[in-house]
């Protein structure tokens, strides 16, 4: 059945992905795009598309948020990806991310004003597991561990996640989260992968910090499995079972870099540095997946190294 869906920030990362995957596979959806175009998004990202309108605007304005959910749109699902994600700025420069995703995540409230005539619409929050303590040298992250965040980003995150379900627990809203580490196409450079793809590659102090590495093809598969399948109210860890020190993939890019350009084997790897580490940085995470695969169904398709070879070649 055709449907007009909302994805805020779809000119990003994620959600530039997820809308050439929704155009793709949904050829009589409507899409529409809802983008502030900031440093890592842009309109090049979803150009070329039928049946997709990018809206140049701030998830912050609340007549703009109402008028993409009502009037000639009659929105009935939302994809919220907009959001400032990168750590380092948010310990540089933390004031346009607080503001972005704590105050920017009140659309919510233009969203349950359009809703409130119907019940299967629905609200997905892209999150973050760094909202959760980081772990020691073992053991999993599930979908109800402690929350301590330790930057900006990760604290900014907890405030979007709390409204989220505040607006399911006091106004009915049919809302749902998840969230992992991403990498794969359109990702900005400033990220640790595709930084790695373009060599030399700073590496936090010694690269044993451990994170749960996923490929954005999987991610934006889990995404539209979690709006159609997830419980509402219900939060789900979006894991790989692909736990790795961040120095290691890092070294095998360097090798597919080498071998997709025809040079000796460890040509790449000389460009890569130790940097001092930044502050309060988190140790560990690994993902419990179990939930998302038992009870709606969802697990990624692909290994770590071939989603590598993919983003090399990309």
């Amino acid at each position: 059945m055709a449907e007009t869906i909302l994805i805020n920030g779809g000119a990003g990362f994620i959600g530039s992905n997820l809308v050439h995957r929704r155009h793709r596979n949904h050829p009589n959806d409507r899409i529409i795009v809802l983008d502030k175009l900031t440093y890592a998004a842009g309109p090049n990202q979803i150009e070329g598309l039928d049946r997709m309108e990018l809206v140049v605007g701030d998830i912050q304005n609340p007549e703009l948020a109402s008028h993409l959910l009502l009037e000639n749109y009659k929105t009935a699902k939302v994809f919220h990806l907009a959001e400032e994600s990168h750590v380092g700025r948010s310990i540089t420069g933390p004031a346009g991310l607080i503001q972005t995703n704590m105050v920017g995540n009140f659309s919510l409230e233009a969203v349950r004003q359009a809703w409130a005539w119907q019940q299967d619409c629905r609200f997905l929050h892209n999150s973050t597991y760094e909202i959760y303590a980081s772990l020691g040298e073992t053991g999993y992250l599930s979908e109800s561990p402690p929350y301590a965040t330790n930057s900006p980003y990760s604290a900014s995150q907890v405030s979007r996640y709390h409204l989220v379900r505040a607006y399911h627990q006091t106004h009915g809203l049919n809302t749902v989260t998840n969230g992992t580490n991403n990498h794969g196409q359109r990702q900005h450079p400033e990220n640790l992968i595709p930084m790695a793809k373009g060599e030399p590659s700073p590496m936090h102090v010694d690269g044993m910090n451990v994170r749960e590495w996923h490929y954005e093809k999987d991610h934006c598969a889990a995404l539209e499995t979690v709006m159609i399948k997830g419980l509402a109210s219900e939060t789900y860890c979006v894991g790989s079972d692909n736990d790795q020190i961040n120095l290691a993939p890092v070294v095998m890019l360097c090798d597919l870099v080498d071998l997709f350009l025809k040079r000796p084997r460890g040509t790449s790897r000389k460009g890569t540095t130790f940097v001092q580490d930044r502050a309060d940085h988190d140790r560990q995470y690994a993902i419990d997946a179990a939930e998302i695969r038992n009870e709606v169904g969802w697990k990624p398709q692909n290994s770590f190294y071939e989603n590598l070879e993919r983003n090399v070649a990309s």
